[in-house]
């Protein structure tokens, strides 16, 4: 594997236990897709370093478990905000 792309999986992992952020979040900030974060941190990081994709993939359950909460917060704003 390339060192930039090991570099970078490394870096997109720090990133989303530091902040804990979504895979969307973590897109936006590397400018890359949704795809390669997911890729990044899901199959080659486990090969790069096991320690750090197990926090990466607790953030990530967590988030996953939180996402329909989220949406019906974002929901409610939005048409709080519309009237």
């Amino acid at each position: 594997m390339k060192k930039i792309i090991e570099q970078r999986a490394i870096d997109i992992a720090t990133y989303i236990v530091a902040n804990n952020a979504t895979v969307r979040q973590a897109a936006k900030h590397f400018c890359v897709s949704k795809s390669t974060v997911h890729k990044d941190v899901s199959e080659r990081l486990n090969e790069i370093d096991g320690t750090l994709a197990a926090k990466v993939r607790k953030v990530l359950d967590t988030n996953k478990a939180e996402r329909h909460i989220r949406g019906g917060m974002a929901t409610k704003e939005k048409y709080l905000n519309s009237y």
